[in-house]
């Protein structure tokens, strides 16, 4: 059993007979009464995304995932294929079931295979991600201002505030967990 206690990102819920993933959470403490926690979730086998507030204390099942590596491929379209390190079996997912992990997955990648009862559910990858920067707008010579950002698209889609020094062509390092830059590489 999980409580409100010991949730954290990317744990898996069993929430109305139903596989929730948590994806944001925030303690709400009240002037008067118990404490809240308002909770975002999504379906693991739908996709759908909700937000729901529960009483702090309140506890559900852990569902006990397997997880195995695999390597990405390629990606076809809105499929997404991928291969058994062991086995070397091939299966693919829809973007749908991968949610925001597309925006981090680069060919020939080993990220975690997650699956429940046989079942795959989706994959969890690494803490940070390095990609290239394929567009951005350039810095100018007295564009100081302390933490100035903009915007850059990656190789992968994904569009990441990043420093002014960052230029087309460079590496960057994300935290997948955020999508928020860490450092050129």
């Amino acid at each position: 059993m999980i409580s409100t206690g010991e949730l954290r990102k990317g744990v898996v819920i069993d929430l109305d007979g139903e596989l929730w993933q948590i994806l944001d959470y925030h303690h709400i403490k009240m002037g008067r009464g118990s404490a809240q926690v308002r909770i975002k979730l999504r379906n693991v086998k739908k996709g759908t995304t909700i937000e729901r507030s529960f009483q702090a204390g309140e506890r559900w099942p852990r569902v006990q995932l397997d997880r195995r590596p695999v390597q990405f491929l390629y990606r076809d379209g809105d499929e997404f294929h991928f291969m058994e390190l062991e086995s070397y079996e091939q299966f693919h997912l829809t973007a749908e079931q991968l949610g925001d992990a597309v925006y981090y997955l680069k060919d020939g990648m080993t990220v975690d295979r997650t699956s429940y009862q046989g079942e795959t559910i989706g994959v969890e990858l690494p803490v940070t991600v390095d990609l290239v920067v394929t567009e951005t707008e350039p810095g100018f010579a007295g564009d100081t201002q302390t933490g100035a950002r903009k915007p850059a698209t990656t190789e992968t889609g994904l569009v990441v505030q990043v420093p002014i020094f960052v230029s087309e062509g460079d590496t960057i390092r994300v935290d997948t967990r955020t999508g928020e830059y860490v450092t050129r590489v």
